[in-house]
């Protein structure tokens, strides 16, 4: 993690609320204190309040933005091995590690037809105050892989997350594979 930095921000930028999740827009301009920088996501502080920056948005705070690019199928269908990548590009606010390394993606579905995707998802705590954050996460990534018309998050309890659910480099990164 960075040391705390203050920027003007470069453009107008939307941003979420900390832990609740809202979402608002940081005009041009304005001040800005970046407090973490971890796993491709900013946390500002402004006008007193805590907001989460997109990765995809970091040039506002000028800072290089994530571009993520997923090519258009050719048979006009979406990719469920886009899905898995653009939740593989969303990051724990507290461990620089993916959702999907940690066990926290529990279901995918997509419904052609409807063009829509319907994800369950957990949290590596019941309280985790971050949840409505990460849903908004899931909810503008997956947004971005071609043909997807609406995105439906879940989070869900039960099984309750443990962290025999993280991958084997996720639990080497944060130290706890023994």
């Amino acid at each position: 993690m960075a040391a705390q930095k203050m920027v003007v921000t470069e453009r107008k930028c939307t941003a979420r609320l900390v832990p609740a999740g809202d979402i608002t827009v940081v005009p041009e301009g304005e001040f800005v204190t970046i407090t973490q920088e971890l796993g491709g996501n900013y946390t500002i502080t402004w006008h007193g309040n805590m907001y989460r920056i997109d990765g995809t948005d970091a040039d506002a705070i000028g800072r290089t933005a994530k571009v993520l690019d997923f090519p258009e199928p050719e048979d006009g269908k979406i990719s469920e091995q886009q899905i898995w990548d653009a939740l593989e590009t969303i990051y724990d606010p507290e461990i620089p590690i993916n959702l999907v390394s940690l066990g926290l993606i529990y279901k995918v579905d997509v419904d052609q037809e409807r063009q829509a995707v319907s994800i369950e998802m957990t949290l590596t705590a019941p309280g985790c105050g971050m949840g409505p954050v990460l849903v908004g996460d899931v909810e503008y990534r997956v947004a971005m892989v071609p043909f997807v018309k609406t995105v439906d998050v879940e989070l869900v309890f039960d099984p309750a997350w443990s962290r025999d659910m993280m991958s084997e480099e996720a639990q080497l990164e944060a130290g706890l594979f023994f």
